[in-house]
């Protein structure tokens, strides 16, 4: 017997990432998605490309995957997003965000807010509200979203688009946050909260309203916080390839658990693995084993 089909939305950022080793599909949005339907949810991204060969290429990739793509709106004059990335020490990604692409100009078009409407979780961050017309129409599908649904901001921080207005905005509309080591200490600034991680995070949930926050720290795991329950995942050793993806990869599973209702342990344990499997794989998206996939694609 399957998993339930649970609707997830993301929305955002979609782009080619400009890798040493060529072009991979990426924006955190797009990842978070093709990681949820590997996982066997009725997973969907609104977005926007350009009318190029690039944007072709990316609704291509999404059908190939089984994606749905009436969300992903085509662009007439803007063109689609990349990000130039190169791999430094330890796997970690440094990026070149390229500007006024078809993603900054999102609209929240009737079969968007149609999506939103049905979903069981959304999930959005920062980076795909850089410009004041996308961040506007973000809102409204934030908006237009179940009050039972989980609206899940991975906060995904990308200098120089960090904006306190768009990153107090966000909290205060979601019910989950995801965010990772170094994010951590800049909402500890921009918040003033003091501390230990652990009463940052708690801090955050109870200033926020927030059911859930997810704290993930790389090679050392996580740290996840929900009900005033602290629970701290070790890290799995992993032979790094890139981390790109792995941290929204790392957030796919943990909804899906979430909404699963498991245990925060397992919540952590499984979603940790995942990470750690995309860290030993080359691009954002790699085919997941079937291991991973099989205990959200099994009845409980």
């Amino acid at each position: 017997m399957t998993a339930p089909g649970f609707q997830i939305v993301g929305f955002g950022e979609v782009l080619w990432d400009l890798l040493p080793a060529g072009k991979q599909l990426g924006g955190a949005p797009a990842n978070f998605v093709c990681h949820a339907h590997a996982l066997g949810a009725s997973a969907r991204l609104v977005s926007r490309v350009g009318n190029d060969a690039l944007g072709r290429e990316i609704i291509a990739s999404f059908a190939a995957r089984g994606l749905p793509t009436e969300t992903i709106a085509v662009d007439a004059e803007a063109p689609t997003g990349s990000v130039s990335v190169e791999v430094g020490p330890g796997g970690q990604p440094r990026y070149t965000i390229h500007e006024n692409v078809a993603w900054d100009r999102l609209e929240a078009s009737r079969e968007a807010l149609a999506a939103v409407e049905r979903a069981d979780a959304i999930c959005f961050g920062t980076l795909g509200q850089r410009t004041k017309a996308a961040s506007e129409s973000i809102g409204t599908l934030l908006a237009a979203a179940r009050p039972d649904a989980l609206r899940v901001f991975d906060i995904n921080l990308r200098p120089p688009f960090v904006d306190p207005d768009v990153i107090a905005k966000s909290l205060f509309a979601a019910n989950v946050l995801k965010l990772n080591e170094d994010e951590l200490p800049v909402l500890a600034r921009l918040f003033d909260l003091s501390g230990e991680p652990a009463r940052q995070i708690a801090a955050l949930a109870d200033r926020f309203s927030l059911q859930f926050v997810a704290l993930t720290r790389g090679a050392d795991g996580s740290l996840l916080f929900a009900d005033g329950v602290l629970m701290e995942q070790a890290g799995s050793p992993t032979a790094v390839r890139d981390t790109v993806g792995a941290g929204d990869a790392f957030t796919a599973a943990l909804v899906l658990g979430f909404l699963r209702r498991w245990p925060l342990k397992r919540i952590s344990r499984h979603a940790n693995a995942v990470a750690a499997f995309v860290c030993s794989q080359p691009g954002a998206t790699p085919p997941l084993p079937e291991a991973l996939r099989q205990p959200f694609t099994q009845a409980s």
